[in-house]
């Protein structure tokens, strides 16, 4: 009997000593880190490719292992264009060549990319001729930026009374910039101020 309740003790304390244990996690492999731009030489894991060589001439579906022996012998590099396609597409070129050019179209491209911006030009019902000449330079050359402009019309205390004035100061500023902009909202109030935006054409 006490030969069973030690052996009794011995297993409840085993198991005890089992929960201390950290419970070890299998392994997992880090994921595979994606590769910035096309595959090339052994990266191809296609048993055979549609093969073009460095003078562009298409030697149709050639062995994978084949196709890159024939590119390290033209000391250039396998590149699969068409990886879509079965058998993907691959050229022999120099990669390297090729990635510096593509990265150089990329930056000119940015480069071309204009962000367009709203401008605001502000203006009052009784504005001067003078004032309002050199509002209408500064839109004209928001305009010729790409950019498009916000006019905003601000009413104080009785000028209120008189709409019509501003009114007619907006269709003003319409017809005066028709030949390079068009409108893209029309003239519409908000509190106070009646606003209006213009595009370039």
């Amino acid at each position: 009997m006490l030969a069973r309740r030690a052996l009794f003790l011995q297993t409840i304390a085993f198991v005890h000593n089992l929960g201390e244990l950290p419970i070890r996690r299998p392994n997992r492999a880090p994921p595979a880190a994606t590769k910035d731009g096309p595959r090339t030489n052994d990266e191809i894991r296609n048993a055979q490719v549609q093969l073009i060589d460095q003078d562009g001439t298409n030697h149709g579906t050639v062995e994978t292992a084949a196709a890159v022996k024939m590119a390290l012998e033209a000391g250039m590099d396998l590149v699969e264009i068409s990886p879509n396609t079965n058998p993907p597409v691959c050229k022999i070129m120099d990669y390297g060549k090729f990635k510096y050019s593509a990265q150089k179209k990329a930056a000119e491209a940015r480069k071309k990319q204009k962000v367009v911006e709203i401008k605001e030009i502000k203006l009052r019902p009784m504005i001067d001729d003078h004032d309002y000449d050199v509002k209408m330079r500064a839109m004209q050359r928001f305009f010729e930026e790409g950019d498009k402009v916000k006019v905003t019309l601000r009413y104080r205390g009785r000028e209120m009374a008189h709409q019509e004035i501003g009114t007619k100061l907006l269709d003003k500023v319409k017809s005066d910039v028709a030949e390079i902009a068009k409108v893209e909202q029309d003239a519409r109030f908000e509190g106070r101020q009646v606003v209006m935006v213009l595009a370039p054409r």
